[in-house]
């Protein structure tokens, strides 16, 4: 178990909190599809809380979204056991929008004190701390896409239901001004926004975060989720990272830039002397992503729906490739180098789980620089045609099975995460397989 920071810091950590007039901390942590799961505990029993941790059922990683335990490895079959939860004191943050409210993350161990290999942040920060021991540190920037949604009768409808706002703010896109009161919550939240605007398709917005370490950056990425949703349940509203909520628009997506630096903090990427003035490091790993591009996709894409947002034309990816400045790829490397040298991923939708879209991307990236190899030759002009290169798969069933047949990726996941993340999956992908939509109502049951 990683060492609890000692009584004086804990005492310490009391006395802050109670100074600011916060008497609830809030300990969440993500569960596989990076939804938080939380307790919250009165400030006075932080001592007690930092010594024998919190309990939670180990069983609900493998809990679905509509409440069904399946039966996986170390849950049902184990007798439903507990892991142990304790509040990492490092990521207190007050809750702007409550009152004597703050908030933190958790840190996961098993019964017999050890990380829990089923958490996605244990995960990452294990694939993380191999990179550290290379001499390479991985920094992120993500870009998050979303819906807002309101009510109208017994469902919803896009907040601000008019076409063409794109790249605007103000009431022309945003009539109750969601991003401006989202802008300065998230600032006082101090999870590193930066800037926002309206997005593509009526009532989309993106929020862009500062880059920073991976592991901080995951769970920047994941506050940001579980914020924005609290928000605008607070309005009366929702808010969805759902891929693709509506037929005959556009979807959101969870581009990820990554760079690489040495342990100064300079630029490991950068090579005015390289091969498109990369280097050789930041090109291998460029290679293993794209090598293991259609297991991540497992990752990128987790949902039945992730894959009604690929296709031809939709600047949204659909073929593995790359490109230099070209958003019709897989992979774009953006025009600026020295110390802004990075790759830019677009393969990720806003559905994905930080934790396991960063872990997945920087096992990938490590496997390439292991395997010393090199991209091929990047896409010129418009993308999207399929005799360039290999097409991405097309539904969640075919991801899985990518991910299930690279062994490479799955060792640096590690054996647990993988068994249950696939079972959890494989048993959407079947719910879904038979459920009667209602496309299927509307083709057939007069017809027929």
């Amino acid at each position: 178990m990683d060492t609890p920071p000692d009584r004086d810091a804990v005492r310490r950590a009391v006395e802050d909190l109670t100074a600011r007039g916060i008497d609830v901390l809030r300990v969440g942590y993500p569960d596989l599809m990076g939804t938080e799961r939380s307790r919250e505990v009165l400030v006075a029993q932080l001592p007690a809380v930092m010594e024998h941790g919190l309990a939670f059922c180990r069983a609900v990683y493998h809990t679905t979204t509509r409440g069904e335990t399946l039966d996986v490895e170390g849950g049902l079959d184990a007798g439903l056991p507990d892991v142990k939860v304790f509040p990492d004191l490092t990521t207190i943050a007050d809750v702007p929008w409550e009152d004597g409210v703050a908030s933190c993350l958790g840190n996961v161990f098993d019964p017999s004190g050890e990380p829990c290999d089923e958490s996605p942040r244990t995960v990452l920060r294990g694939i993380v701390e191999a990179f550290h021991a290379t001499g390479l540190f991985p920094v992120v920037g993500p870009e998050l896409e979303y819906f807002v949604l309101e009510r109208e009768g017994d469902g919803w409808r896009r907040y601000g239901d008019e076409s063409g706002n794109i790249y605007v703010t103000g009431a022309k896109g945003d009539p109750g001004g969601h991003l401006t009161a989202t802008l300065r919550q998230l600032r006082d939240l101090g999870i590193g926004v930066t800037a926002g605007n309206h997005e593509f398709c009526p009532g989309q917005f993106e929020i862009n975060l500062a880059h920073s370490a991976a592991v901080d950056s995951a769970d920047r990425a994941f506050r940001f989720k579980s914020a924005i949703k609290e928000l605008e349940r607070r309005a009366g509203r929702m808010a969805t990272f759902m891929a693709k909520p509506f037929n005959g628009e556009g979807a959101s997506g969870f581009h990820l830039h990554v760079s690489l630096t040495d342990a100064d903090g300079v630029n490991a990427g950068a090579d005015p002397a390289g091969q498109f003035g990369l280097s050789a490091v930041l090109r291998h790993a460029l290679a293993g992503v794209l090598a293991h591009a259609p297991a991540l996709a497992a990752l990128a894409n987790p949902t039945v729906n992730s894959y009604k947002r690929f296709g031809p034309d939709t600047l949204a990816p659909w073929l593995i490739d790359w490109g230099l400045d070209n958003r019709s790829a897989m992979v774009r490397i953006p025009p600026e180098r020295g110390d802004a040298t990075r790759v830019e991923l677009r393969l990720p939708d806003s559905s994905a789980n930080p934790y396991l879209l960063y872990g997945g991307v920087l096992a990938a990236m490590q496997l390439g620089i292991e395997a010393g190899a090199e991209p091929p030759a990047p896409l010129d002009g418009y993308g999207y045609d399929p005799a360039k290169a290999p097409v991405l798969p097309t539904s969640l069933s075919a991801a899985l099975d990518a991910f299930e047949a690279d062994a490479a990726l799955q060792g640096k996941l590690g054996k647990r995460l993988v068994s249950s993340f696939t079972a959890f999956k494989r048993d959407e992908v079947e719910r879904y397989r038979a459920w009667v939509s209602d496309w299927e109502l509307r083709e057939y049951v007069h017809h027929l």
